[in-house]
């Protein structure tokens, strides 16, 4: 399986719609050995945790703040539940799926850069070598937004709560992915009218997030896309809620925004 350009997908940690088919397209593109890593969040699922456990989801900025207990709650939702279920739903349609976080084998090493958000990492690097190992021997990785901390008591390393967007941006940069893959609930990214943007330039992604145009969750997808597109990779924004949303991006039909070249 070649892994000299893989495709890094972001997906959330559940199903985006009665017609999901997003795991069906990545087993197929495994099996074809195009070679996909699948970055994955899973915010509803840990928000609900919290609430079973009582800890406070708070926002920061629209960064889920992570305090000590918070950060338990966070790591055996994303790393454990969320992961451990695509892991299995992907094998079982016959994909050799390997699930681990970025933790392991300090994959993905983090720091924390903001005391209001607690244990939230901003990506220092990326283990490209390991991810393309994994690669190589067959596996598609599906990698949980946890990194491993470098950086301050490094006597008492720490993990850190990591924005899934974020990670798949850094992750794809760092695979010189071929393309880089939102899959979400919304048709792509809008305008400040509202209306759907169907190619975007990198110029016209910054402005859309300076301008305030972009909003909430958007803005770190722009921002990822960003992180891959000046490295001539594509950046897709698109509606997963459509069957085979991922396979027909990939063959140009694309159903939300395309930024890049």
């Amino acid at each position: 399986m070649s892994a000299s350009h893989p495709i890094v997908v972001k997906i959330g940690g559940s199903t985006l719609g009665k017609h999901d088919t997003s795991l069906e397209d990545l087993a197929a593109l495994h099996r074809e050995g195009r070679a996909p890593v699948v970055v994955h969040g899973g915010g509803a699922t840990v928000s609900e945790w919290l609430a079973i456990h009582g800890v406070e989801s708070r926002f920061v900025r629209g960064l889920r703040a992570t305090g000590d207990a918070a950060l338990q709650v966070v790591v055996a939702v994303l790393a454990g539940v969320v992961n451990k279920e695509l892991v299995a739903r992907l094998n079982a349609l016959g994909a050799r799926a390997m699930g681990l976080a970025g933790a392991d084998g300090a994959i993905i090493r983090a720091r924390r850069y903001d005391p209001e958000l607690g244990h939230v990492g901003e990506i220092v690097c990326v283990d490209a070598e390991a991810l393309r190992s994994l690669l190589a021997a067959g596996f598609l990785p599906v990698l949980a937004p946890i990194g491993l901390e470098v950086e301050g008591q490094t006597s008492q390393p720490r993990l850190l709560n990591i924005n899934a967007d974020t990670a798949a941006g850094e992750v794809a940069r760092a695979l010189a992915a071929s393309n880089l893959v939102f899959l979400t609930d919304v048709p792509g990214v809008h305008d400040a009218r509202g209306r759907t943007i169907y190619n975007a330039s990198a110029e016209e992604a910054r402005n859309l997030v300076a301008s305030g145009a972009a909003g909430g969750g958007m803005i770190p997808k722009l921002e990822a896309a960003l992180r891959v597109v000046d490295m001539r990779a594509r950046a897709l924004i698109i509606d997963g809620r459509r069957e085979h949303a991922l396979r027909a991006a990939l063959q140009g039909e694309v159903t939300g925004t395309v930024v890049g070249p």
